[in-house]
């Protein structure tokens, strides 16, 4: 049996991934220097990335971020209520993880690798790992 193969076109990915990024910093509250230092932009590209007619290409691990971004908006939905799901990503947070910091700004500070442990710390507490 021969499947075919679903090709992707990169404008079309980052375009999908652009928009959902910027209704989950919208939905945050994030302000510009945040948006963009958690999606690895400068500013001035996240302005113009947030835009529908983006023709900017975007690395692998600006869509693994924005990809782990993306999931950490779903778990915070689906574990806390609404007022909680939207504001626990920029309150302090004296979980081991964070150190009284806001889970934002370790995120921004540690990259990648810091994003994805919050969503795996989020997937445990929603029983998931």
């Amino acid at each position: 049996m021969h499947v075919a193969e679903k090709i992707r076109e990169p404008a079309k990915v980052n375009a999908v991934a652009l928009k959902a990024y910027a209704r989950v910093a919208d939905a945050w509250g994030l302000n510009l220097n945040e948006a963009a230092g958690l999606a690895d932009m400068t500013v001035s590209t996240w302005k113009r990335a947030k835009k529908p007619d983006f023709a900017g290409e975007l690395t692998k691990d600006q869509l693994l971020r924005l990809s782990a971004v993306i999931g950490i908006y779903k778990s915070l939905e689906l574990y806390f209520s609404e007022p909680l799901a939207r504001s626990w990503f920029t309150r302090p947070n004296t979980g081991p993880l964070f150190g009284g910091s806001r889970p934002v700004d370790i995120a921004i500070d540690g990259g990648l690798p810091q994003i994805l442990a919050v969503r795996t710390y989020l997937d445990a507490l929603r029983g998931g790992a």
